[in-house]
């Protein structure tokens, strides 16, 4: 079918009872191009400092109904042809209506669906399409509102390819060819019998034919047929992480219809004994969960963002990315595919028992078969995609009945799947939540034999959580639950690697969620059994909403309690912040995962020394990769060296403060307690009594100077591009000043739009949609969208600085995840949908 971008000339407004608009209530429509996050735009409510689950769990932005309204010329000669509207995503509850017609409706907010529109449009005339979203209390996350990914006119003949009717699996692969079976879904809605010609070809990664194959489909009247191919790829060169090969699969349907489908051939191969091996090499996943939301732009999905992301992701080590709680936007799937980035999507947080007053279990079990199979049809050719969960701490599953609904899941995936593996995230604590407190007392018990207390056994809500996944009880009420899956995933319950190992012989295990301050143990577990796939840290990178989880706190100086009060903004506990810039944690994390030699430098705040921390499992130190403290001369600090060597040494301005050992038996990190100077910190690390690396931190000293830099130089007008452009306050060396912070003024001319400048400020109440701002420990993040061709200039200002200018040039190019994303013929090609 012809595919064209339906993103362009909606309207959107806070929807109005309608009895209240006749009464004189009315709300104007604003001019909005999707994706689009209608919460973000919202202010922020709640009393200063108060802490509510609602909103803490949101960030505080209130929830509302929305309407998006767009009109379209539906020529006449489109008659007779099938037009479907697609989208992306619209949160939540979606409901659609064309010309004023109830068309359809979707009410999970993370599924593609299409609305069936040809039989209520007027040919050879303007049409109106409105669609309806809600959000609120149904999530335990900020969420967003509205068409907040892409939207897509479908139109095709009544012969033709089903819209991700091109489905391409890898069955037998070995050095010498591959054998790529091609299913391709042909519909026929006419009254005629039709019988056309199905031509394949594949093209290797250079664009070369590699395999063509033609066959015949006869096409009975109001029915469906399923053509099979069989092809054989000489040589194949096959994806992997470390080399993600794309191939193409192209389908023509005689001249009438035509799609191109990106694949990658490789083999997944799984077992107790070797874990996880891809082409037949052991892979170790060095895992990251992520939210859906793009920080500054709230969740608004475009595909620059979302392949900004996984490079980043990637560039820090992770070789893997759990999506979590929701399946993974298209966009983000596609630069997986390209980057070489591992996927675990993830289907739901819910099933029949909801965690939130108005959340999708209420349209779970009318609903969850359509959203596996949208899941399922979204991923089925994309490489990156080694398995699939079908849930995140279900309480269920700790029940018979849970188990039943486990199984119904991992089966329906596997009858639309079954090239890929099963997983479940089950937290062991929560599968047992109504029996916790004899469970508790048993622990408490034990602890009391062992000559521990209460205190000493709840002082890390980590040990706690692992204490109650490894009892008895949650082994026998999470077995059946874990048998009916390929890969049993394990929230917050390494305590029952080892465990599982003697009780389960045949259970193979993956860390679906873990503290990221307990990556030292978990990823020397993850070495030590080789039915431990990998690690997934929560999280890789920040997001809003749950905020606070990840703060760093210290005893009598904060609210006490789980979340931060108003108006805290993000979670907190991201290895990388919601701008894309790296904490300390990322390195420690690269560090460990035996990816960087140079040591890491991180000085926790001055002004906090001392005090007793009381940060939770999902709190890094409250550390910064500075050396520039003004007004803390000559105050006590403490400096923490990362490093895999066997010992550092820490030299101040030259002089040696000792060596200190580190390295694996000492969790890769060592502390330092010295005196504040200006001047240089230098980290040496030495292995064997050699120097194998060295870093160092330098003082902002003199001038402050405004730098602006652009990730690229050329973006494209279409596919939805971005340009990120980062603001810094250096000195003249380029060394960021942390503690000079100024409001920062942006201006954009040109081909482009200013659509968010952000920072990483946790504790804010600046929205993202404004043109000047505060930035936060010396940098912010702006980010530009292209209108069309030509160039961009952006240019920056802040007190006591130069003004800066970057340009940016808009092409009307290719976006390089386009031919993935567009499903047969485009129009202008010359051959009719």
């Amino acid at each position: 079918m012809f595919r064209t971008s339906f993103n362009d000339a909606w309207q959107v407004r806070e929807k109005v009872n309608p009895f209240a608009e006749l009464a004189g209530a009315t709300a104007p429509f604003t001019p909005v191009t999707v994706p689009h996050d209608a919460m973000l735009g919202r202010w922020r409510t709640a009393p200063e400092g108060e802490v509510t689950m609602e909103g803490a769990a949101g960030a505080y932005f209130p929830g509302g109904v929305f309407e998006y309204r767009k009109t379209f010329a539906v020529p006449q000669e489109w008659r007779g042809k099938r037009i479907l509207v697609e989208f992306e995503g619209v949160y939540r509850g979606a409901m659609v209506y064309i010309n004023g017609d109830y068309a359809g409706q979707r009410p999970y907010g993370y599924s593609q669906f299409r609305i069936d529109a040809d039989r209520f449009l007027r040919f050879g005339e303007e049409n109106e399409i409105r669609v309806e979203a809600r959000a609120h209390r149904d999530a335990r996350w900020y969420t967003g509102a509205g068409i907040y990914r892409d939207t897509w006119l479908l139109v095709g003949e009544t012969l033709r390819i089903e819209p991700e009717g091109v489905t391409v699996t890898t069955p037998d692969v070995d050095a010498e060819r591959a054998v790529v079976e091609v299913v391709t879904r042909v519909v026929n809605d006419s009254i005629e019998v039709r019988t056309v010609p199905v031509t394949t070809e594949l093209r290797d990664p250079t664009g070369e034919l590699a395999a063509r194959d033609i066959s015949r489909a006869t096409v009975l009247p109001g029915e469906g047929a399923t053509v099979r191919q069989r092809l054989y790829v000489v040589g194949p060169d096959r994806w992997s992480p470390e080399s993600p090969a794309l191939h193409t699969c192209h389908v023509a349907l005689g001249d009438v219809d035509e799609e191109t489908v990106t694949f990658g051939i490789r083999t997944l191969q799984l077992d107790p004994r070797h874990g996880l091996r891809i082409n037949g090499e052991r892979v170790k996943l060095r895992g990251a969960c992520v939210h859906h939301d793009n920080g500054p732009l709230g969740a608004a999905t475009y595909a620059r963002a979302e392949e900004r992301r996984i490079e980043i992701l990637k560039d820090a080590g992770f070789n893997a990315v759990r999506m979590s709680h929701q399946p993974m936007s298209r966009a983000m799937l596609e630069a997986c595919d390209r980057t070489g980035m591992l996927v675990v999507d993830e289907a739901f947080d819910v099933w029949t028992g909801g965690k939130s007053e108005f959340d999708y279990s209420l349209d779970f079990p009318e609903w969850w078969e359509r959203d596996i199979e949208a899941m399922v049809a979204k991923d089925v050719n994309h490489p990156s995609v080694i398995m699939y969960s079908i849930g995140n701490e279900i309480p269920e599953t700790g029940s018979r009945f849970g188990a039943a609904w486990g199984r119904r899941l991992a089966e329906k995936v596997r009858e639309l799947d079954p090239t890929r593996y099963v997983t479940n995230a089950v937290n062991g604590m929560l599968a047992v939540m109504s029996e916790l407190g004899a469970l508790q007392q048993q622990a408490l018990e034990q602890a009391a034999s062992d000559g521990a207390g209460i205190n000493t056994l709840m002082a890390d809500a980590g040990d706690a959580m692992n204490a109650v996944s490894a009892s008895e009880l949650v082994t026998e009420r999470t077995a059946e639950s874990f048998a009916v899956l390929d890969v049993a995933g394990l929230n917050y319950a390494e305590a029952r690697y080892a465990l599982d190992r003697e009780l389960f012989p045949n259970r193979i295990l993956l860390g679906t969620e873990t503290f990221p301050t307990r990556i030292d143990g978990n990823w020397q577990l993850v070495g030590q059994h080789p039915h431990v796939l990998g690690d997934f840290t929560w999280t890789g990178w920040d997001y809003l909403g749950e905020v606070g989880i990840g703060r760093p706190r210290y005893a009598d100086s904060d609210t006490p309690g789980h979340n931060a009060p108003y108006p805290y903004l993000v979670a907190g506990c991201g290895d990388i912040d919601i701008t894309g810039h790296r904490r300390p944690a990322s390195y420690y994390r690269e560090i460990v995962f035996g990816l960087r030699a140079e040591p890491y430098i991180a000085v926790r705040r001055p002004e906090y020394h001392g005090k007793r921390w009381a940060g939770s499992p999902w709190a890094w130190s409250d550390s910064l990769a500075s050396w520039t403290w003004p007004g803390f001369e000559g105050a006590p600090v403490t400096v923490e060296v990362y490093s895999d060597a066997d010992e550092v040494e820490l030299l101040g301005n030259g002089n040696s403060f000792g060596r200190r050992p580190v390295g694996p038996g000492h969790r890769f990190r060592t502390e330092f307690e010295i005196v504040y100077v200006p001047g240089e910190l230098v980290a040496v690390a030495y292995k064997n009594g050699t120097e194998s690396g060295r870093t160092s931190l330098a003082w902002a000293n003199g001038p402050l100077r405004l730098n602006a830099e652009a990730d690229r130089e050329t973006v494209r007008t279409g596919g939805g591009d971005l340009a990120y452009v980062t603001l810094t306050l250096t000195d003249t060396h380029g060394t960021v000043h942390t503690a000079a912070d100024r409001r920062v003024t942006v201006e954009v001319s040109g081909p482009g739009e200013l659509i968010a400048l952000g920072s990483a400020d946790p504790w804010t109440e600046v929205p993202f949609d404004v043109t000047e701002r505060l930035t936060h420990e010396g940098r912010a993040l702006a980010i530009l969208r292209p209108t069309g061709a030509g160039k961009i200039h952006l240019t920056a200002s802040a007190p006591d600085c130069e003004p800066v200018s970057v340009v940016v040039t808009a092409e009307g190019e290719k976006w390089p995840g386009e031919s993935a994303s567009w499903r047969g013929a485009r129009p202008g090609q010359g051959k009719p949908a």
